[in-house]
């Protein structure tokens, strides 16, 4: 057993050298369940809010060049939000909650109202401007990251490039759709 407080009290030193704090006593297995749960959630409701578009609204749009089948968004997120997880998970035990984690809240919630004013909206202007909200938090996160963890930093670097191309997507949604 640990030091006072109970049987899930990690009581072995973090990768940076120092005691894990008493106020924070989850088991590493659980914390990383919670990121990914908090991650695949995000994807779900998003999933949620693009099935009542995706086939009537969204087909009716003029595409930028280079808008992938819409089958890939699906396994891609997948991917990409599993790495956004892991990347928080290694930050989250090398240095437990703080600035970079929430940073890494910020930024998945700015990302979870994408969908919403997208496909949800039908507004790609507002769009437009969440993903640059976006972009500017993913690359805040990435660099706080990469000053903890470089391993966390490189997971989040297919993020990154995502969110640039989803940008540049999102921007070429709205240009091409003005009314």
């Amino acid at each position: 057993m640990g030091r006072e407080g109970g049987v899930f009290l990690n009581s072995e030193p973090n990768e940076r050298g120092s005691q894990p704090s008493a106020s924070a006593p989850i088991p590493a297995g659980l914390a990383l369940a919670g990121f990914i749960g908090l991650t695949l959630l995000v994807a779900l409701s998003a999933s949620a809010v693009t099935a009542t578009s995706v086939h009537t609204w969204y087909l009716s749009l003029r595409r930028p060049p280079g808008t992938p089948p819409n089958w890939l968004f699906g396994p891609v997120w997948t991917a990409l939000y599993l790495q956004l997880a892991l990347s928080a998970w290694l930050v989250w035990r090398r240095v437990g909650s703080g600035p970079a984690l929430r940073l890494w809240g910020w930024q998945l919630l700015a990302n979870a109202l994408w969908t919403p004013a997208f496909f949800g909206l039908r507004a790609p202007a507002a769009a437009v401007l969440v993903i640059l909200a976006v972009a500017v938090l993913v690359a805040a996160t990435l660099r706080a990251f990469a000053a903890i963890s470089r391993l966390a930093a490189w997971l989040l670097l297919p993020y990154a490039a995502w969110t640039g191309y989803a940008a540049y997507l999102t921007i070429g949604f709205w240009w091409l759709n003005r009314a």
